[in-house]
């Protein structure tokens, strides 16, 4: 089979075309033709070594859609998915109808958005919940998913114009500036002048710190990532304890690998929503498997827009 690698620790030009033996299934695994992968700046993060440095040679990847053996098309978890074929463990079936990339970004992306609402930060029908960086990959979906599951309003914040008219067409009821000078009092007037009882970040920085003065008695500040680049300051815990408002943090990574985890529930909901047209994932380019390195570089330096992947067979399995 054919797999983009890297000999070498570095940047996306390190990838190159390898053949190489088709891999053997093990205990519980399947072989999968695959029709496309998805990319995730984590791609890049592993490729230099920058997060969790991998084994020499490296063939980047996380997420396929595939074909089995038995004609199913699949969605699934992996490693090594920039390649022709891979192995897979819990694939989840998918409509024929479903356009790859919508399907790719339900895994790490849809995946995120839902258990940020439900397991995380746990909203119920009613509650106002503000997605920073609403236009983002998880916050586009979280928007939507904040809808569906019963939320009250929804405020987006986004650093353009252009971002936030993205962030109402999603269904959002205010899309706001998400700059840290005067977010407290932004989301506020876009919440009717009340405080909020959610809100999603994956800013960080002063974004993170200017948050809890947005929130209600009983609210939640839930932490995904820091994107900003900036560490926030200490948390005084009395500031929390007078208002009762909890801080927690969310990584998909760390929740699925623990024992008895699994994605398959909330993965079908998703993939129901998006088949029903509830739910509209946006999805990017799509780049053949021989240019990764030229998709991973128009990820990382942030020229795209939506769900990257890379085509690799056509839904017949022609390559």
């Amino acid at each position: 089979m054919k797999v983009m690698r890297a000999e070498r620790l570095g940047g996306p030009e390190v990838l190159t075309l390898a053949e190489v033996p088709d891999p053997v299934p093990g205990p519980g695994e399947i072989l999968v033709d695959v029709e496309a992968a998805g990319l995730n700046f984590a791609d890049v993060k592993r490729l230099d070594g920058s997060y969790l440095p991998p084994e020499l040679p490296f063939v980047p990847g996380s997420e396929v859609v595939g074909r089995a053996a038995d004609g199913r098309r699949v969605l699934a978890f992996t490693e090594r998915a920039f390649a022709t074929q891979a192995l897979v463990g819990a694939p989840v079936e998918i409509p024929e109808e479903l356009p790859p990339g919508a399907a790719l970004a339900l895994l790490v992306q849809g995946l995120t958005a839902w258990h940020l609402l439900r397991t995380a930060a746990r909203i119920t029908p009613g509650e106002s919940v503000v997605v920073n960086s609403a236009a983002g990959g998880v916050g586009h979906l979280t928007v939507q998913l904040a809808r569906e599951f019963g939320a009250g309003r929804v405020i987006g914040t986004a650093s353009t114009e252009k971002k936030r008219e993205l962030v109402l067409g999603f269904g959002a009821d205010a899309a706001i500036d998400g700059a840290a000078d005067g977010y407290a009092e932004r989301v506020i007037e876009a919440n009717g002048g009340a405080p909020v009882d959610v809100v999603l970040d994956a800013v960080g920085g002063p974004v993170f710190d200017a948050a809890p003065l947005a929130l209600a008695p009983f609210g939640r500040l839930i932490t995904y990532g820091s994107s900003g680049g900036e560490a926030p300051k200490p948390i005084d815990p009395g500031s929390l304890s007078g208002r009762n408002i909890s801080v927690g943090g969310y990584w998909l990574g760390a929740h699925l690998r623990r024992p008895g985890s699994t994605a398959a529930a909330p993965l079908a909901e998703l993939i129901e929503l998006t088949a029903a047209g509830r739910l509209r994932p946006l999805t990017g380019g799509e780049y053949e498997l021989a240019q990764a390195g030229q998709a991973l570089a128009d990820l990382a330096a942030r020229r795209t827009v939506g769900k990257v992947i890379l085509r690799v067979t056509t839904r017949g399995g022609a390559r």
